[in-house]
Formats: C-alpha cells, structure tokens, sequence
C-alpha cells in the first residue's frame, strides 16, 4: 500500500516510443517529454497526459500559458495541446493514456482541471493513487489481465480529480453550458474548413443569436472571436513545435493566401507568425517558487 502524501520518483518509461499513443496506460518522467535538454521548445502531444510534480521549482508553459511548479502542482495535458517546462531539477510522475483507455467507463475528461495546486488531504489522496498507478503500471507491464486493473484506477483518479473544489465560475444555465459545448465540438472538427458562425449555426440547427449568447454567458466572447481563438491556438501551436512553412500551416487552417493567415494570425496574436515562431524559440524566463509552511503545521490548520 502506499503511503499518503509521499512523492515516489516517476519510473523511467519512454513515452515516445511505440504504445504512446495506443489505449495502454504509461508513466514516465517529466524528462521523457522533452525535445531536448532544457527544453529548447514546446512539443506537441498526441496523448492524454496527468503530470504530478515530484520535486524542484519552476514554470510549465500549457498551450502558451506559464503556471507555476512545485511539488503537488498536477497538470492535465490534452490530446493536441503543446507544453514546455523549465524549472531547477524540476520533476513529475506523468500518467500517459490513449484515446480509447477510458471508453465504456463513466468519466468525463472534461471535467478535470487543467492546473491545480493541491493540498492538504486533497494533495494526499492524488499523490497516493498517481503512485500505486505508477507502480502497478511498472510491475504489472505487458500482463492483459492489469489492463483492467489500471483502466480502473485511471478512472477513480479522474472522478477523484474532477470532484476538487473550484473557483467562483460564471453564472450561466445548462441550455447555454450544453449549447456551448456542442459548438466548440464542431468547431474542433471543423475550424479547418470555416470559421463562419453562420455554418456552424446550420450544423446544430440553431441561430448564429443563439450561439453568440451561449458562448458570451460562458466566456464572455462572441461565438466568432471563440472560433477564431481556436484558429489561432492551432497556428500557435504548429508554429512553435514544428519546423512547418507558415505558407503550408496557413493553407492547413483554410487561408490560401499567405498574407491573410498573416493579417489573422498579427491581429489575433499581436505579433506576425515569423516573430511568434522566433520568439518561441528563446528560453522562458524562470519563475522560482519559495516553498509554503506545511499545510498541518500547528500555526496553519489543514484545509479541506
């Protein structure tokens, strides 16, 4: 049994190689991620991923969005999405799924956080079930009949994960929340091809009004601007991972001419495709994180 609040070191698995992106339950070092030493750049995953931090201080870069690390810290990595970490000695269990894991089991992915930093008695039980999935996972490799045993545990972690208390969130109803969700799934599946309101208005048999209304009341932006953000998340992150021509990742999100995938990419971005691509290149400044009194010492009592 593993002991609550113990941090184990992440087992030393390739998450690269063969099986990475299958329905098998990996886990591996936050080094096994990196395209280099000192992650010279993001990398663009194709697979689920949860990160623990196990140990050091430093920045993780989420889809160009800087969070700070520290032990506790966990990270919820999606298919598509690119990630960079940088830190002193900075280290994590990774869990690593692929898209058909959790088919058949009721958990919904979407529901977990992307960041937390936990603690307390939160912090405990993660940490105690990344670990025995950690250690299951290693002990029990290449025999069938565990692939049940970790689906399982992969699927009370992420119910566990998605039941942690949030932050104040935006007042909005379920038609709106339920109207919402389903834009953003055609627009995953389509932002290549339109980025017209209009169509996906006819996609879900509803009003461009109606839509507009359900993306303001949970973003607060316009249905346009949200498809457009995705457009430009998608350019963002082939042109910081990948070493394609900005003409070819334009034509790939439906901009046959260079120079209007430019002006989108300037006027969503602030900067032109070349200086973003440029700028993704330099190391992130490292941000160090001093380390907080313990949770159960007698002058701080541990929260819920």
């Amino acid at each position: 049994m593993v002991t609550n609040g113990q941090l184990f070191p992440a087992t030393r698995t390739d998450l690269s190689a063969p099986g990475y992106d299958n329905d098998d339950i990996t886990t591996g070092a936050l080094a096994d991620l990196a395209p280099g030493p000192g992650w010279p750049r993001p990398v663009l995953l194709d697979a689920d991923l949860l990160i623990l931090v196990t140990s050091g201080h430093g920045t993780a870069e989420l889809d160009f969005r800087a969070r700070p690390c520290r032990p506790g810290t966990l990270l919820y990595v999606r298919p598509g999405q690119v990630l960079r970490c940088l830190g002193p000695h900075l280290d994590a269990t990774v869990v690593c799924w692929g898209a058909g894991t959790l088919r058949g089991l009721d958990v919904d992915p979407d529901a977990v956080p992307a960041y937390r930093q936990l603690a307390g008695e939160d912090e405990d039980a993660v940490i105690s079930e990344v670990t025995q999935l950690a250690v299951d996972a290693e002990r029990h490799a290449g025999v069938p009949a565990a692939a049940v045993l970790l689906r399982h545990q992969l699927a009370v972690l992420l119910l566990r994960l998605s039941l942690l208390p949030g932050g104040a969130e935006r007042q909005t109803t379920r038609a709106e929340t339920a109207t919402f969700h389903r834009l953003c799934r055609e627009v995953e599946r389509g932002y290549r091809h339109t980025r017209r309101v209009e169509d996906y208005a006819a996609q879900l048999g509803c009003s461009v009004r109606t839509l507009t209304r359900a993306c303001l009341a949970v973003t607060g932006r316009s249905a346009k601007q949200v498809i457009d953000e995705r457009v430009a998340l998608q350019a963002s992150r082939l042109l910081a991972a990948t070493d394609e021509p900005v003409a070819r990742i334009g034509r790939r999100l439906g901009f046959p001419e260079p120079t209007n995938f430019g002006r989108f990419f300037t006027r969503e971005i602030g900067v032109s495709p070349g200086a973003f691509r440029a700028a993704r290149e330099r190391p992130l400044p490292v941000r160090v994180v001093r380390p907080r009194p313990p949770v159960d010492s007698p002058a701080q009592p541990r929260r819920a």
